[in-house]
């Protein structure tokens, strides 16, 4: 079991990767981070949009448990998100969080997704969702231990 973060753009910023380390190294046991970057497309629009799917959906497989983050999905807060990933653990699924590029993503990679969820519907630099998403995950680990980091 563990949590695959895909992602579509540039490398980490330093103050991006600060922040991840920070809180992967607090990080145990189901919540094994993996990053994948992947370069965006050089189109823009709809054809940087319709190009970048089929580099991401390759690196999902049939029983992993996707989720998209999209400003257009579900607003989760954070124990909700706590129970899903360990619904998710506890069928021994890899769960796989997809954030896309620049323009977004396509349908296909929509339907391939277990849960599309939204941030905020504000819209957040890519390089900003990575370290929520890193903190996130840590505050996520923590509701599901019943440690006191996510105060209710």
């Amino acid at each position: 079991m563990s949590v695959k973060i895909l992602a579509v753009g540039k490398k980490h910023e330093t103050w991006v990767t600060d922040g991840i380390d920070r809180y992967e190294k607090r990080l145990r046991k189901p919540f094994d981070v993996t990053w994948q970057l992947l370069p965006h497309s050089s189109r823009e629009g709809d054809a940087a949009r319709s190009e970048e799917p089929d580099r991401l959906l390759s690196r999902v497989d049939r029983d992993h448990f996707v989720m998209l983050l999209d400003e257009r999905g579900r607003n989760l807060d954070s124990p909700e998100l706590a129970r899903t990933l360990q619904g998710a653990f506890d069928t021994s699924r890899t769960v796989v969080l997809i954030i896309g590029g620049a323009y977004g993503v396509d349908d296909r990679v929509r339907a391939r997704a277990d849960v599309v969820w939204s941030l905020s519907k504000l819209v957040f630099p890519h390089q900003l969702v990575r370290l929520i998403v890193a903190e996130q995950l840590y505050r996520a680990q923590e509701i599901s231990a019943g440690r006191p980091y996510h105060h209710v």
